[in-house]
């Protein structure tokens, strides 16, 4: 994109949108060319035009792209927890948008759009830039612009005119914010509108992410009358049950409980089926449904052993997991990087680690001790089974192997602890 302005930052603010478009005008002209800008944009905007522009899109493009057909898009619409809280979308934003001369705009996570619904001549407009159900908008498909950039920075986003990198886009101006799951934490799509430059308000996007809040507190508030009616029905039959017992619902949230502390959430694999299970944090259990969500039966018989051999798979850098491997199948733990290293350092020292040896390992500061104990706290939350403590460890009789890259190098490629950087350099310990 060439080099950046240091003069000034453009921002489109009340009755100098017109002045300012027309600077970041030329400032996106002068970045294309390869020039210095006498003024640059918002740090937002900067970061999206070099992410774009590294994409390869060309800024003379169409933002048209192939539209999904009629029954994914109705897939996709039962698929995700966004139709449930439409009638909230629509109360918030649908009659605004339509008297402002704008149209709302919900897409998925992936910034498919699967609703629209606003003034009708701003959706035939819309029409000319592909802005329509089915329609791809992340900014690898159409460059920056409202969706697309509230994707990539999982952040509201006001885009106007020329901020668009596609110059088809600069008649149009866009503000979007995600939605995410709060039983999760997952992003679940984008509320945007967009409309002609002209209808430019600097107060729209505080607008659609109030909205989006109101769409977010719906979906908790379903949540929490989903969880009381499990409750209600799992309620008698744990009162029946000798033993350790839990009903969560889908997502592995609490219901009830009996015979153990309670937990807020318990950790469930993809796919689970009824039948007997093995739960990292739990061990062996059995698993039955109920309306709603799933009856847990701890088996606490001696019978029911810890998996008797760990995989820790560092092979692919983007897809780091530990393989449980038990009697009854195996079952994975995706790991972030911190993670990775922990597990590692305790592969590479079976005999164990203190706090202080850890730290050493991890970070070359053995003082670092509160963020390692947090750090392995939240990894036996999962893996409570094979990990013991005092020292830290993996436990008596499970065996483990490291699946390594096929060059040493390719080890954790991002870590900088000293156990990873050390094994980089020579033989792998294990």
């Amino acid at each position: 994109m060439g080099q950046k302005g240091s003069a000034g930052v453009v921002r489109v603010i009340g009755q100098e949108a017109d002045r300012a478009a027309r600077l970041l005008h030329r400032a996106r002209e002068a970045r294309l060319a390869g020039e210095r800008a006498a003024v640059a944009p918002r740090a937002e905007i900067d970061a999206s035009w070099d992410r774009v522009a590294r994409s390869g899109i060309d800024p003379g493009q169409s933002p048209e792209s192939e539209l999904l057909r009629a029954e994914e898009i109705e897939h996709r619409r039962h698929s995700t927890v966004l139709g449930e809280v439409m009638p909230v979308l629509r109360a918030g934003l649908a009659s605004i948008a339509d008297a402002a001369q704008q149209i709302m705009v919900v897409t998925d996570a992936e910034g498919r759009v699967l609703w629209r619904q606003g003034n009708s001549a701003v959706m035939h407009r819309a029409h000319d830039i592909c802005l329509e159900e089915g329609a791809a908008w992340a900014e690898a498909a159409t460059g920056t612009n409202a969706i697309g950039t509230a994707l990539a920075a999982r952040a509201p986003i006001q885009v106007h005119s020329a901020e668009h990198f596609i110059r088809a886009l600069h008649n149009w101006t866009c503000a979007a914010a995600p939605v995410r799951d709060p039983r999760d934490g997952r992003l679940v799509g984008i509320v945007d509108i967009s409309g002609p430059a002209t209808t430019f308000h600097p107060a729209t996007l505080a607008l659609v992410d109030s909205v989006a809040r109101l769409a977010e507190a719906e979906i908790r508030t379903r949540h929490l009358g989903a969880i009381e009616r499990l409750r209600a029905v799992a309620a008698p039959i744990l009162c029946r049950l000798e033993g350790r017992a839990l009903a969560v619902d889908s997502h592995g949230w609490l219901a009830a409980v009996t015979g153990m502390p309670p937990v807020d959430r318990l950790p469930l694999p993809k796919s689970l089926r009824p039948g007997r299970v093995w739960l990292p944090s739990l061990g062996m259990c059995r698993v039955e449904p109920l309306p709603g969500g799933w009856l847990v039966q701890v088996a606490d018989g001696a019978a029911e052993g810890p998996p008797r051999r760990v995989v820790l798979d560092l092979s692919r850098p983007r897809a780091l997991a530990v393989h449980l491997v038990g009697p009854l199948g195996t079952s994975t733990q995706r790991l972030s990087p911190r993670h990775a290293e922990l597990l590692y350092a305790l592969a590479v020292h079976r005999e164990g680690r203190t706090a202080s040896e850890l730290a050493q390992d991890i970070f070359g500061d053995g003082t670092r001790t509160v963020t390692v104990r947090a750090e392995v706290s939240r990894l036996r939350r999962h893996l409570a089974e094979v990990l013991a403590h005092r020292p830290y460890r993996f436990g008596d009789g499970v065996e483990v192997e490291v699946v390594h890259p096929e060059h040493p190098a390719d080890l954790l490629p991002r870590s900088k602890a000293p156990v990873v950087t050390g094994a980089r350099r020579g033989p792998a310990p294990c």
